[in-house]
């Protein structure tokens, strides 16, 4: 689910946490750095949750309030439970490993604050999605599967109050959330009617290795922070130390911090990383200022015989 590029963006929050906190304790960063993995997963399940939670409502309306339920619906519907029957929300919502999952982390947000779900399903039943799809003569699973994929990507995924929501709850979710909702529009997308019931429980990293990485990663970058000083003074020569931006400073780091530790990374995979992470997070022009150092650091690493780099994918 996370890719490398979101463990070297949440490495570099730890480290900047550490900064801004001025407490120098690597244990305290790596189980930061181990939470907000784990995060990243529990608010990818809390948005499962909220399609679930959304199926639940329309169900409970059927069976408790089913006159009422009906009379709202605009004559001219040929079924008028069809989202309720909505094949792909069905299974969401009867998914045993999703529900084990949600319930193990104990992520009932949406059960204790029911408003948002009606927000969410107010909007749904007052959208032109909604009419369009009700108005079809039939529905295939393709039909119900494209449906919820424009639920999500249109309706929940940018609703301001969902994201503040989120905001409030997390620090580390305002960054995980475009990650989150881009996968999980992807993997909408991706599924059959045939499905694995594991397929809504995805794994959080490729492997082991990744998790490795990421740790190894936060440990050298700061165990080693006054070597990795050192690489960069003397490229900077129109720069004080001090009018360096903490995220560049940050990103330059870990950057030569993989040309010399992480044999197995190819150079230009670590500079096209950390350029799009600096694009994102840092200054307008702060790419370009860390391409330049990058890629004299990279010159002289192999002048020198200090950029030894094995594996796969580097010839």
């Amino acid at each position: 689910m996370l890719t490398r590029r979101q463990l070297r963006i949440k490495v570099m929050q730890c480290i900047y946490a550490l900064i801004q906190s001025r407490e120098d304790s690597l244990d305290k960063q790596q189980q930061f750095l181990k939470d907000s993995i784990a995060n990243s997963f529990s608010l990818y399940l809390l948005n499962m949750s909220m399609l679930r939670e959304l199926h639940q409502r329309v169900y409970n309306l059927l069976q408790h309030e089913s006159e009422k339920y009906v009379a709202s619906i605009p004559r001219g519907y040929p079924q008028p439970d069809r989202l309720s029957k909505n094949r792909l929300l069905n299974s969401i919502a009867a998914n045993s490993p999703l529900a084990a999952e949600i319930e193990k982390r104990k992520l009932n947000h949406w059960y204790l604050h029911q408003d948002y779900v009606k927000i969410i399903y107010t909007n749904l039943i007052e959208s032109e999605l909604y009419d369009g799809y009700m108005r079809k003569p039939t529905v295939s699973f393709e039909d119900d599967r494209v449906f919820l994929v424009e639920v999500f990507r249109t309706i929940i995924a940018p609703n301001d109050k969902i994201y503040d929501f989120f905001e409030g709850t997390k620090l580390t979710w305002v960054d995980d959330i475009p990650l989150v909702n881009t996968y999980i529009i992807r993997q909408l997308k991706k599924i059959s009617e045939d499905h694995q019931d594991t397929y809504f429980v995805p794994k959080i990293l490729k492997d082991k290795q990744d998790m490795t990485y990421a740790k190894d990663l936060l440990a050298k970058t700061l165990l080693k922070n006054e070597e990795l000083e050192k690489e960069i003074t003397g490229k900077t020569p129109n720069w004080d130390k001090d009018r360096i931006a903490d995220i560049d400073s940050i990103l330059l780091k870990m950057a030569i911090c993989e040309f010399l530790y992480f044999p197995s990374i190819p150079e230009r995979v670590t500079i096209n990383e950390y350029l799009e992470i600096a694009k994102e997070y840092s200054t307008p022009k702060s790419s370009i200022f860390i391409n330049g150092i990058l890629d004299k650091l990279v010159k002289e690493y192999k002048e020198d015989g200090r950029l030894k780099k094995v594996g796969r994918g580097l010839l």
